[in-house]
């Protein structure tokens, strides 16, 4: 059975799965989806059309799906969606999506938001990330599986960050950041791979050691960067991950490339 307590209020139409529970003084609105298993532990605001997977922990004055902060806004009624097992932290923000953004902002399952931290409009999260308190995104940012977001760090708006990248404390994120990469600094620079976590992704030592001599080809070999990234091409047939790593770079629209700080990767 769900239970709510008496100072809540859930508006007709609001849709609370089997065995979740609304705490004290918590909000939900009409168009709301709360899937089963569910905690809002107290004092907590979800609007839109959100919708939240099964056995999710929401903690104070957590806010969800409140209107994109988006200048083009003009009061439309759009989508926030938030996957399974997610633990959202004292108040945290999600906004819901834009109708030029395609009208949807989009979390994955098991995340873990820390105090504070922000998921601007229509950006699309993957599963299993982490952002530490205050991690912050701008709108329409994509952030893949298994990302690290550093305490007090920003990412600009349209920025991309691919699969099991970590970013470290207070970046600010200009660019797009490779999967597997390290970043880091008050404007973050590319440092190398994330080792530690592509351990924990059960990489061998032989994968390990190619991709890491891809990386050192790429970005610190002889040459301009776009000289460079003609030569290694070939290197995709040697590791999935070097192949995703190249096609992450080839899809870029937006924004440039977040690169080391050294002045041969400069020109691009």
């Amino acid at each position: 059975m769900s239970t709510t307590d008496p100072t809540a209020r859930i508006e007709d139409g609001a849709v609370i799965g089997e065995g979740t529970s609304i705490g004290p003084y918590c909000i939900v609105g009409p168009h709301v989806v709360i899937g089963a298993n569910c905690k809002l532990v107290a004092h907590v605001h979800i609007t839109a059309q959100t919708t939240i997977g099964a056995g999710c922990t929401i903690y104070p004055f957590v806010s969800l799906g409140t209107p994109p902060q988006s200048l083009s806004y003009r009061g439309e009624l759009t989508r926030l969606q938030i996957g399974r097992d997610c633990v959202i932290r004292e108040q945290v923000t999600m906004n819901a999506g834009t109708v030029g953004g395609g009208g949807i902002t989009r979390v994955g399952d098991r995340g873990y938001f820390m105090n504070c931290s922000h998921v601007g409009h229509d950006c699309q999260v993957g599963d299993d990330v982490v952002f530490a308190t205050s991690a912050t995104l701008g709108g329409h940012c994509e952030i893949g599986d298994f990302v690290f977001i550093g305490g007090l760090s920003a990412v600009h708006q349209f920025t991309r960050i691919g699969p099991q990248v970590m970013v470290g404390g207070v970046c600010g994120v200009r660019g797009d950041v490779i999967p597997f990469g390290l970043v880091n600094g008050q404007y973050a620079s590319l440092e190398g791979l994330n080792i530690i976590g592509m351990k924990r992704r059960k990489f061998t030592r032989e994968r390990l050691a190619a991709v890491r001599s891809f990386y050192q080809k790429l970005f610190h070999g002889p040459g301009i960067f776009a000289e460079r990234l003609i030569e290694v091409q070939p290197l995709a047939v040697e590791d999935p991950a070097i192949a995703e790593i190249l096609t992450f770079i080839g899809d870029g629209k937006h924004r440039a490339l977040c690169l080391p700080a050294d002045s041969s990767n400069r020109h691009r």
